[in-house]
């Protein structure tokens, strides 16, 4: 009987024995077979994780982040423990304890799901397991996955520290709101630092892992609220907080950004805008855009945040005034439907859904708002981010009394007499503020719309080539299209300085004689007749007259003498043309480029014939805080010294490559300085310092240009519509973008200065008649005599008239017919002579193509 005990007894302990050794068997067969072709898990080591790239103003402001999962990476010794023990006791309690897995846990979850039916099934995943998940495996919810994460998992409690662990899951979870790891995530809910969060903040962060769109602070708040108060009861039974703390966290409300408990994060940040665009675009194309969006990039942009919004405003302004001019509404072109409009709440939160610009401040900040209601002769609204008083906002009628309304058939309505006429309820439109000058006491609302007119506007430092401000549009937000550096346009004039420049080179001056008179060209489509914008002809006249009257003629006979392939050489050399077509309509730019590249070239004739490599950034560094760009590349020996002497500053060499011979920078400087001064920008140039520039308007107005310079800042402006059509008479250059010129410089000067041209060493003077090119006397005085620049060793040859090898029209006349006789000059001998009658120069026009 015994014997048949032990048996018994015997056979059953066997059977198990056996059972257990095929039950190990079988589970070493599968992380056998599930651990062979594992990815490896070593690789996390170096791990790197997705990081926001940041800009910075040259102020050392941040003005902008770019990320495509916007994370701020959190080494472990920075984490406070506080949000460490949170995240542990809401997700793995044992953490600290187990080996990458946690067998209680998975057990619960088993016992858990088969007493629902699998109706709970819930996971039993390790913060290391999440890892696994995260970091190397798929988020499915099969058997297979869990196999491979338990056995990466003991892999890498093997290869890793448990804080290395904890660092990479906290910075690599997705907590909502777009927000991925714990810094992020504090900064958006609570727009805190971690180390400024309390413990119920910390178990708020907690809470979300689960599932963020599950627990959303506003539309699932009661929720959230329970999660997070079991993640403090937690905390309390793991002896993070005291009883006192869970008692005092745990009645504290539920506090969000997005609750409106807490200002954003973004409010501190700018609106994006071309500038911050544009260095986007840039860096994506020389770093690549992988590395832009992920790389955690730290850039300090060129940008002065002070003389930006100048620049936006000053093109803003010329804008608005050019389509307010015009007299058409047009409005935004958005409507809210009746049933939006029935309450307070609802109209605000259909508003706050459009997508209507709300960048522009220009004279005070402008708002989206909605016509709730048409009077006999008002209109009232309600506008976004403004309470309503108790008679309401209105918009009376002397305000819409500027516009006409477009009809369906496309025909404008007469002038609106009433709100009525131009606005219908219902209509969303944009209104700023109307306030008195002398106190800015507030007087009305009144209507606005984005014009239809774009431009832009770039101002750089001559010397280095840093742009400190660029406008691209009327709004970014409006059109993210960058008009400064993506619009090629036609130049105009603004390109004849080239033409000058390569004739100077060439061993003309600004005293040499061309002739002003009609041109007919062959072309395959037909005899080419340029004009002068003027429709007259003035004869031989000098150089520095053509350029300060922008004379069409005389610049085609000069590229014709000097040759369109020296001219175009010119031209891709500074830049503004990467290959320059060589027909002559071009000398007189007919071939698009950008402002952006019109204004880096226009830098080089300011700093005296240097290459400038123009940029938006100052300096790139990676995540590491290594420098890996810098714009300038001068040389200072001196900034290597431990000291220097009192007084003495460190020396830049410039290694800059030369461009253009100082005497020819000069003297094109001098001339452009005529254009200010006596040309086709003296109505609107008027400034404290010497300014040289340019204006520039293309056929029948489409494209308006100004680009000039101080002895230490260039800028230029260019204005037209988007799709190019006439802009109407007297939308040149002059008028349009030369006030855009004279506003940012007015403000540039007093915070930059400016003072007289640096005039080379090799430069001699010499007294010359502006309007005959005949050489005076050096105590010559009067309104006809100009100092030119010779080149020191060269003899002036005056006298001599060049035409360009064309030949006349035998219909045409030469110059117009001028009454009166001579006029008696002093010569350089000191005797008198009698010299032909000043020729007329008709009306001043900013030139253009023809």
């Amino acid at each position: 009987m015994f014997r048949f005990i032990l048996s018994f007894f015997g056979g059953i302990f066997t059977a198990i024995t056996m059972s257990l050794a095929m039950v190990a068997l079988s589970i070493g067969a599968v992380f056998w077979m599930y651990g062979r072709d594992l990815p490896s898990h070593e690789s996390l080591a170096q791990y790197t994780p997705p990081t926001i790239s940041r800009i910075y103003s040259g102020q050392g402001r941040l003005i902008d982040e770019f990320a495509k999962e916007r994370r701020l990476f959190a080494p472990a010794d920075t984490i406070p423990d506080l949000i460490k023990q949170a995240f542990i006791s809401a997700e793995d309690k044992n953490f600290y304890q187990h080996e990458g897995y946690d067998l209680r846990g998975i057990a619960a979850a088993a016992i858990d799901a088969v007493r629902s039916r699998g109706r709970d099934v819930r996971g039993a995943s390790t913060i290391t397991q999440q890892v696994m998940k995260n970091f190397l495996l798929s988020g499915d919810r099969r058997a297979e996955r869990k196999i491979k994460e338990i056995i990466l998992a003991a892999r890498l409690e093997e290869t890793l520290p448990k804080e290395k662990i904890l660092e990479l899951y906290l910075n690599e979870i997705f907590l909502g709101q777009n927000s991925y790891g714990v810094a992020a995530a504090s900064q958006t809910y609570f727009n805190k630092t971690l180390g400024e969060l309390a413990p119920h903040e910390a178990a708020f962060l907690a809470s979300l892992p689960k599932a963020p769109s599950d627990f959303h602070p506003v539309r699932r708040k009661e929720r959230l609220l329970s999660r997070r108060n079991f993640v403090l009861r937690e905390m309390f039974e793991n002896g993070y907080i005291s009883k006192a703390e869970y008692e005092a966290e745990k009645a504290l409300p539920l506090r969000s950004v997005q609750n409106g408990d807490f200002e954003s994060f973004k409010a501190e940040l700018p609106p994006r805008d071309y500038f911050t665009d544009e260095i986007r675009r840039q860096l994506s194309e020389n770093f690549g855009e992988g590395e832009f969006f992920t790389g955690g990039l730290t850039v300090r942009a060129t940008i002065d945040n002070e003389m930006q919004p100048i620049a936006a405003n000053a093109l803003r302004l010329q804008l608005e005034q050019y389509d307010r001019g015009r007299g058409i509404w047009r409005g935004t072109g958005e409507t809210l439907p009746a049933e939006a409009l029935e309450t307070e709440e609802k109209w605000r939160a259909a508003l706050a859904e459009l997508r209507v610009p709300r960048d522009i401040d220009l004279e005070d900040q402008w708002y989206p708002a909605v016509v709730l209601e048409i009077g006999e002769n008002d209109a009232r609204i309600g506008i976004e981010g403004v309470e309503d008083d108790t008679d309401g906002h209105w918009i009376p009628a002397k305000d819409v009394q500027w516009a006409r309304k477009r009809l369906d058939d496309g025909t404008l309505a007469k002038k609106a007499r009433v709100a009525g006429d131009l606005l219908s309820v219902g209509d969303v439109v944009l209104v700023r503020r109307m306030t008195a000058d002398d106190d800015g006491s507030f007087i009305r609302w009144t209507l606005r719309q984005v014009p239809q007119v774009q431009g832009g506007f770039v101002a750089m430092d001559a010397d280095t080539g840093r742009v400190i401000a660029m406008q691209g549009g009327f709004s970014y937000q409006s059109s993210v299209f960058n008009r400064a550096t993506q619009a090629r346009r036609q130049p105009g004039s603004s390109f004849k300085p080239f033409v000058y420049a390569s004739a100077l080179d060439s061993g003309y001056s600004p005293a040499t004689i061309v002739v002003d008179a009609p041109i007919e060209i062959d072309t395959p489509q037909g005899v080419w007749r340029p004009k002068n914008a003027s429709h007259k002809f003035y004869g031989p006249t000098p150089l520095r007259t053509g350029i300060e009257q922008s004379r069409n003629l005389m610049t085609i006979r000069l590229a014709q003498e000097v040759g369109m392939d020296v001219v175009g050489s010119y031209a891709e050399r500074f830049g503004v043309y990467d290959d320059l077509s060589p027909v002559l309509a071009n000398a007189l730019g007919s071939q698009e480029t950008t402002l952006f590249q019109m204004v880096s070239a226009y830098a080089m004739f300011a700093n005296g014939g240097e290459r400038v490599q123009p940029t938006l950034v100052d300096r790139v560094q990676d995540r590491y805080g290594r420098t890996v760009y810098q714009h300038d590349q001068r040389l200072c020996n001196d900034c290597k010294q431990v000291s220097l002497a009192p007084g003495q500053a460190p020396r830049v060499i410039s290694n800059r490559e030369r461009v253009m011979d100082p005497v020819t920078a000069y003297q094109l400087t001098s001339m452009m300085r005529g254009v200010v001064e006596r040309g086709t920008a003296r109505k609107a140039i008027n400034l404290p310092v010497p300014i040289a520039g340019k204006t520039g308007t293309t056929n029948d107005e489409k494209d308006a240009w100004f680009v000039g310079f101080s002895s230490n800042i260039v800028a230029g402006c260019y204005i037209g519509f988007d799709t190019p059509r006439a802009m109407g008479r007297g939308s040149g250059g002059g008028a349009l973008c030369a006030p855009v010129f004279q506003r940012f410089m007015s403000q540039a000067i007093k915070k930059y200065g400016g003072g007289d041209f640096k005039v080379p060493e090799n430069c001699v003077f010499i007294n010359i008649d502006r309007f005959t090119g005949a050489r005076l006397s050096d105590g010559a005085s009067g309104n006809n005599v100009v100092s030119e620049c010779f080149r020191d060793g060269e003899e002036p040859i005056f006298g001599i008239t060049f035409d360009g090898g064309f030949a006349m029209g035998g219909d045409l006349p030469l110059v117009e017919e001028l009454g009166g006789g001579g006029r008696q000059v002093t010569t350089s001998t000191g005797k008198k002579a009698v010299v032909g009658p000043k020729a007329t120069f008709g009306t001043l026009s900013s030139g253009g193509l023809y």
